[in-house]
């Protein structure tokens, strides 16, 4: 099965053009499932039926795996049988005949826009690292963006002239996102009097964001930086980077913005994935009903 394996991965390298953090999820994903069935000595993909596949997602299940989860190995799995079929590996694709997991319908956390500027207003920008960490805040909730996309960004991203930048998401996907004219003050700040302290020659390779050592910033550097903001501010929400991305949309789509455009900003494949955030507003809709009707 691992001649396989390694043949699709290169396909959805090479051909699919996926990046590296995404074929690594699909290997962590379809490496479960390889040692599931190796247990069971099946080393064939021709011996792969529904009901092996049904007694995978039962197991994910017994072990405790959110439905988000379960669906995402749903959808690896799907992904990677499917290759086989098309390159005659097997005659039928026997995961069509199993139900993807129902997606818990659970909402993203939101921030207020008070509970932003709260956090905001935590960093000591009189330091170094607090306005770094200034920056890196503004620039979240002002473009919305993954972790990923934030760590990715360049100096040759900035389009600042033009109030834009260049992100890079999900699959190298390349889109441009506005950004406003606070993110943009700090961003200066960021890059006079604290990026170039920070810099190193052979370390920092023309990376916006710098830990203290001159290097990229690690994903779990910047979980840090903001966790610490988060904690600071006495909030009790449970709240992590992306939920500025979630803050940034919900925010945008409470004050009139179209789907489509926030979409855009986003940089979602599906208009479906950002059309939760009419779902957020809603809710948001309900509590101040609830809150300030006098019959509420």
């Amino acid at each position: 099965m691992n001649v396989f394996l390694k043949e699709y991965f290169t396909y959805l390298k090479l051909e699919k053009n996926l990046s590296e953090n995404t074929v690594s999820s699909y290997r962590n994903d379809l490496s479960s499932f390889i040692r599931f069935i190796e247990e069971r000595e099946i080393n064939d993909p021709s011996q792969i039926d529904s009901r092996l596949l049904i007694s995978f997602f039962t197991n994910l299940e017994k072990v405790g795996l959110t439905s988000s989860s379960a669906a995402r190995y749903y959808s690896s799995l799907k992904g990677f049988l499917n290759y086989l079929f098309v390159n005659n590996y097997i005659k039928s694709n026997p995961i069509e005949k199993v139900s993807p997991p129902k997606l818990a319908k659970n909402l993203p956390g939101v921030l207020s826009f008070a509970e932003i500027e709260k956090i905001l207003s935590l960093p000591n920008t009189a330091e170094i690292l607090g306005m770094r960490d200034k920056t890196i805040l503004e620039v979240f909730y002002a473009c919305g963006l993954r972790i990923s996309e934030l760590i990715s960004l360049k100096l040759s991203d900035l389009f600042l002239n033009e109030e834009m930048i260049r992100v890079f998401g999900k699959g190298s996907k390349e889109r441009v996102v506005p950004i406003g004219s606070s993110a943009i003050n700090w961003i200066n700040v960021y890059l006079t009097k604290s990026r170039p302290l920070l810099q190193k020659r052979m370390k920092s390779e023309n990376y916006l964001f710098l830990n203290s050592r001159g290097s990229k910033l690690s994903r779990m550097g910047v979980w840090k930086i903001v966790d610490k903001y988060i904690k600071e501010s006495g909030i009790e929400k449970a709240a992590h980077p992306h939920t500025f991305r979630h803050s940034f949309a919900t925010h945008l789509i409470e004050g009139g913005a179209d789907l489509r455009s926030v979409q855009e900003m986003l940089g979602h494949a599906d208009i479906s994935t950002t059309q939760i955030y009419t779902h957020i507003d809603r809710e948001f809709i309900k509590q101040v009903h609830k809150q300030f009707h006098p019959r509420g």
